[in-house]
């Protein structure tokens, strides 16, 4: 087996290897050194850092419905772009598996309506 066809995939990450360690290394010797008290600290958009959340332990259900709702339009977007494009070459086992996956993210956004998901008060 040569590894011939494979030599520019190897040379891009050997090139992304080699820059990602001249980043690291370079920002360790030109970075400055002089560190305090508040440089070490954590930033928290100028709220002073607490030691545990501020309102107990819990998040509160928006947060998990609005990062549900990003991840099932983000991951529908990212299934149907190559359908679209490819749609003139399916055969209709195509449409009918995509029409499967619809349904499927439609139960997913009928879930986060009916949660409240979509309710910005």
């Amino acid at each position: 087996m040569s590894l011939s066809p494979y030599a520019p995939i190897i040379g891009l990450f050997a090139l992304a290897a080699a820059f990602a360690l001249f980043s690291v290394a370079g920002a360790r010797l030109a970075g400055p050194r002089r560190l305090n008290k508040a440089k070490l600290e954590a930033y928290e958009c100028g709220i002073e850092p607490s030691p545990q959340p501020v309102g107990g332990s819990r998040f509160p259900i928006k947060f998990y419905l609005t990062a549900m709702l990003f991840i099932v339009f983000d991951v529908e977007m990212i299934f149907l772009y190559p359908w679209a494009v490819s749609f003139d070459m399916l055969p209709m086992f195509g449409f009918l598996v995509m029409s499967v996956f619809i349904g499927a993210i439609f139960v997913a956004y009928a879930y986060e309506w009916r949660r409240g998901g979509l309710d910005w008060d």
